[in-house]
């Protein structure tokens, strides 16, 4: 599906990794299309995480999918990966095209307004492949996506808009942390596929 060329791009990081925001990649009513579709079928749970040795509810949800029952691990948490369904599919071989990478796997993340976000973080764990891409996709509310080094004075902060690819490759997750910031007048949901690559061993046995 080649919907227009992909734009020009340029790393967005100073230095330590490398971060292309390639901006929309769906027009806005194929990207309103698939916002409405993986609301309503993809199988969302809310989130949970241990801190300080409890286990704890978060406000948004999340799902993950793959290629074979891959486990995940993250915030003390592990899950097992579903089963892609078709829009799934037609989402991932977009990304795909346009990121010139491939993927496995697909964690998903819908905010239900601003009121939710995401704190600092690196995606390094174990079970993914070592600098392979990350490529994240945005549908529905338009968010700020910040960016802090973990040694050095650098930040930066982008809008993700609406049908939007960004991907992260490189030794980004090495050296960088990113977050959601809260956005509390922001009354709309967003959802936000990051396809990923994971290691062949980490699938369940």
């Amino acid at each position: 599906m080649d919907l227009f060329p992909t734009p020009p791009t340029q790393n967005l990081l100073p230095c330590d990794g490398t971060v292309l925001y390639l901006g929309p990649i769906l027009t806005p009513p194929q990207a309103d299309h698939y916002f409405s579709r993986l609301l309503q079928h993809i199988a969302w749970t809310h989130d949970q995480v241990i801190m300080f040795g409890k286990r704890l509810t978060t406000a948004r949800k999340v799902a993950w999918y793959g290629a074979a029952p891959f486990a995940y691990t993250y915030s003390g948490i592990t899950k097992s990966a579903l089963p892609w369904i078709t829009e799934l599919i037609e989402l991932k071989n977009l990304v795909e095209q346009h990121s010139q990478a491939s993927f496995n796997s697909c964690l998903l993340n819908l905010y239900h307004s601003g009121q939710e976000g995401m704190t600092w973080h690196s995606d390094d764990e174990k079970m993914l492949a070592h600098h392979a891409p990350i490529a994240s996709l945005s549908l529905g509310a338009q968010r700020r996506f910040s960016f802090k080094h973990k040694h050095q004075p650098h930040r930066l902060s982008l809008e993700l808009e609406h049908g939007s690819l960004l991907v992260m490759k490189d030794e980004t997750q090495s050296h960088w942390l990113h977050a959601l910031p809260k956005a509390t007048r922001i009354p709309s949901p967003r959802i936000n596929l990051t396809f990923r690559a994971i290691t062949i061993d980490s699938c369940e046995k």
